[in-house]
């Protein structure tokens, strides 16, 4: 309960944070980032509730150390998150530090060679797996870039936890889709963004591991 606790109030804390990047980032292909500060984006209370709810999960489902890599992924996550159900992209500029950074902390909080390993196939299967999506379906290489920092939070984990985290984000995905044709927010044909469907589902496979 004392990490769930923290986790949640690390959450809202970071909220306003977030909260900006979002509304910065949360512009389409071609035109220029926000300034920081400048009005749109999602409102605090909502990136807040899902701050919250998503530092809950994390401090239920880490142990000091991978809190940290796992932390870092939720943070970059929420962005991401609201960035691509706003304008259907994952930007270069949160993707690619999101790798960098879980790379990093999973090799100064992770001693064990083949825990490591494992997270390094993991990554490169799940970039790779993405990576050909994108290239023979209606799949955005924002995903594909997405995808190696989930594989290596999710190959500490195990290869089953991988496999999980990746099926449950079509599942995620086939149930939004449906939810918003029924509601009809959306037509068939329409483009889903799928980055919050693969980010939940990872989160369901850490916490249900």
């Amino acid at each position: 309960m004392v990490g769930e606790l923290v986790g949640a109030g690390g959450g809202l804390l970071a909220a306003p944070l977030l909260r900006a990047a979002a509304a910065r980032y949360a512009v389409p292909y071609g035109e220029p980032w926000r300034a920081p500060g400048a009005p749109g984006g999602p409102g605090l209370l909502r990136v807040g509730l899902v701050a919250a709810g998503t530092g809950a999960a994390v401090g239920a489902a880490a142990h000091w150390p991978l809190v940290l890599p796992l932390a870092w992924a939720a943070l970059f996550g929420v962005v991401l998150a609201f960035v691509d159900a706003a304008v259907h992209r994952l930007p270069d500029v949160l993707t690619l530090p999101l790798a960098l950074g879980t790379a990093l902390l999973l090799v100064l909080t992770e001693h064990q060679g083949a825990v490591l390993l494992r997270c390094l196939y993991a990554a490169l299967a799940l970039g790779a797996c993405y990576g050909a999506l994108a290239l023979l379906a209606p799949m955005g290489f924002g995903d594909a870039k997405l995808a190696p920092s989930l594989g290596a939070v999710l190959g500490w984990y195990g290869w089953s936890t991988v496999l999980t985290g990746f099926w449950y984000g079509f599942v995620l995905a086939a149930l939004w889709g449906g939810a918003q044709l029924l509601a009809h927010r959306m037509k068939g044909g329409d483009a889903l963004p799928f980055g919050p469907c693969m980010l939940l589902g990872a989160l369901l496979a850490v916490l249900l591991h």
